[in-house]
């Protein structure tokens, strides 16, 4: 047992969590959005209910990018600069991966996750900038999402062997299940295979390849294709060298002549789930010949959850940081206190939007709030489908407040496309509706938007949303999801009880366009939850504490990390 695993103090570590991105705190910008946000849930919720879990990801010293509008609406990137000699602590133990014949030295920096008993789940982030390296090996691990599919390559033979190995080199011998979070880190299940074999020209066996599958779970998140890693398997063989598993089992890493990430993931690992119920079928249309679960995603309460509503849920549930099945109970609080704790955060956001873009927001107005990646699929300016229309909705109901967030990746021309569409529509009706878009949408705004508005809006083409987790944390704070019956939503939909389905109440089964059907839903759909909001205020509260009690209480990381001990870890 070395210094690292020594330290720890606890019990030994059960289950390695690899994922490409991690979102611990917002002074560490290693994330991008929804999977990264998610792995650090997990990881929080690990550390709370002592789930012997270590993890890895990657550094990126240069972080996602820093998000600015300029004024014509346009996206802008900046690079982040952020102390990791501040926030993180650099591990003594080395290790090395060969790419393209060369070695590349990686080192580790680590951050304790530290749970509600003190119960201690490190996180390792690799590191290639180390002195010996060639300069542009040391800049392999700059970049989240960076650069060309070469450098996304090299990032994922570091995460998934490099990591492995360091894990080895930490002294923690006794792994019984890699976790990964997406095909990202799949090349660990290459480690683990030269770990079989006692040469590395020895021929991979059979019963090594099901040795691994036996130490491996995936997880897959995405329903589009696109989003699946795949490579030349020319460049995968320059990079990695001839790698048997390559050379000898072909049919077990390519597809369609490709290295393909998720088919590596799917063949190595004994249990593979999808992160909704509904993903669960998509990713079994998908890849038919896989046995595929669904464990559906969660958020960590005691993060996400606003201080007002913390002090609410202290008074009126004790116990419910240790055990969020505990919300149930919100149902009990009395409607003003529910109303109050909303008002003090939704005070909160609208000052943030006055101080930020100079909007002035009406407390008594109903607000909307959609913040998510700006992907064209997720829908954004459906709401301005037809002015005309929701111009009459305000005339006949009362007045909108609107807020958006998001960002675009930095090369989805179309992605930035639409934050500029959307931002147009919204100053072509300020007259009618007080509007904002928030630059830099990160966990600190996710916090603050998520529990400040007062319905949460969500409208992508179904089925193309996996999980989908702002939601959740918007029904933890009292805020009811305005919503396509896609992704999470099909499970905590419950018609106006645990807020409203955007087209029709059964999920679509096609993708077909159905932009013009989706807005005369969503306007409905818009006409009801204003009515509810402005003449029958009692009713509405009791739409917010049933999302607490009904959503909160389910979709949470704790009730997801304990069926991934059930159905995946010790398994």
């Amino acid at each position: 047992m070395n210094q690292e695993t020594d330290r720890l103090k606890g019990p030994s570590r059960s289950i390695a969590y690899f994922s490409m991105e991690i979102g611990l705190t917002n002074e560490i910008p290693t994330y991008s959005g929804g999977l990264g946000v998610l792995a650090g849930d997990t990881i929080r919720s690990a550390a709370d209910l002592q789930v012997p879990m270590v993890a890895v990801t990657l550094l990126h010293r240069k972080g996602y990018f820093t998000q600015r509008i300029n004024a014509e609406g346009w996206q802008q990137e900046e690079p982040v600069s952020w102390p990791v000699e501040q926030l993180l602590k650099r591990c003594e133990a080395e290790t090395r991966v060969t790419i393209e014949g060369r070695t590349v030295r990686l080192r580790a920096w680590s951050y304790d996750v530290t749970g509600q008993s003190g119960f201690v789940v490190p996180v390792y982030f690799m590191d290639a900038e180390v002195e010996g390296n060639a300069e542009p090996d040391r800049a392999l691990t700059h970049y989240l999402y960076g650069g060309d599919e070469h450098y996304r390559l090299c990032q994922e033979v570091i995460l998934g062997i490099g990591g492995t190995r360091m894990l080895r080199a930490m002294g923690f011998s006794d792994i019984g299940r890699f976790h990964m979070n997406e095909g990202h880190p799949a090349f660990l299940t290459l480690a683990l295979l030269d770990e079989q074999r006692a040469k590395p020209t020895d021929p991979i066996l059979p019963e090594q390849i099901e040795a691994v599958r036996k130490q491996c779970v995936f997880t897959t998140h995405t329903p589009v294709p696109a989003g699946h890693d795949q490579f030349p398997l020319d460049m995968a063989l320059h990079v990695l060298g001839p790698h048997p598993l390559l050379t000898e089992h072909p049919e077990t890493c390519c597809h369609e002549g490709k290295l393909n990430m998720t088919h590596l993931a799917l063949n190595l690992s004994h249990y593979v789930n999808g992160v909704a119920k509904r993903h669960g079928e998509v990713s079994r249309s998908m890849f038919p010949e896989y046995p595929i679960d669904s464990i559906t995603n969660g958020v960590h309460a005691v993060t996400w959850i606003s201080d007002p509503f913390k002090k609410l849920f202290d008074q009126y549930i004790p116990g419910w940081r240790e055990d969020n099945f505990n919300l149930r109970q919100a149902l009990k609080i009395p409607n003003p206190d529910i109303s109050g704790a909303h008002r003090t955060a939704k005070r909160a956001l609208l000052d943030y939007v006055s101080t930020q873009v100079h909007v002035k927001m009406e407390e008594s107005t109903l607000t909307l709030g959609f913040a998510r990646r700006a992907a064209t699929y997720k829908r954004a300016d459906l709401l301005f489908y037809d002015a005309e229309k929701l111009k009459q909705i305000i005339w006949d109901h009362g007045p909108l407040q609107i807020i958006f967030a998001g960002k675009a990746h930095p090369r989805d021309h179309e992605g930035k496309v639409l934050i500029q569409r959307v931002i147009a529509r919204g100053r072509e009706l300020s007259q009618n509706v007080r509007f904002a878009y928030l630059e830099n949408y990160d966990m600190n705004l996710g916090r603050l938007i998520s529990a400040g508005v007062d319905v949460w809006l969500n409208n992508p083409m179904p089925p193309l949303e996996a999980s989908g987790t702002s939601g959740m944390k918007a029904a933890m704070n009292g805020v009811p999801s305005l919503s396509v019956l896609d992704g999470w939503w099909v499970e905590g939909h419950i018609e106006g009880v645990t807020g409203w389905a955007i087209g029709g109440t059964s999920p679509r089964r096609e993708r077909a366009n159905s932009l013009a059907g989706d807005a005369k839903d969503l306007y409905d759909q818009l006409r009801a939850v204003m009515v509810l909001y402005y003449r029958h205020q009692d009713r509405f509260v009791d739409v917010m504490k049933h999302a607490i009690a009904l959503n909160g209480s389910f979709f949470n990381t704790q009730r997801m990390v304990l069926q991934y001990v059930l159905r995946a870890y010790f398994q």
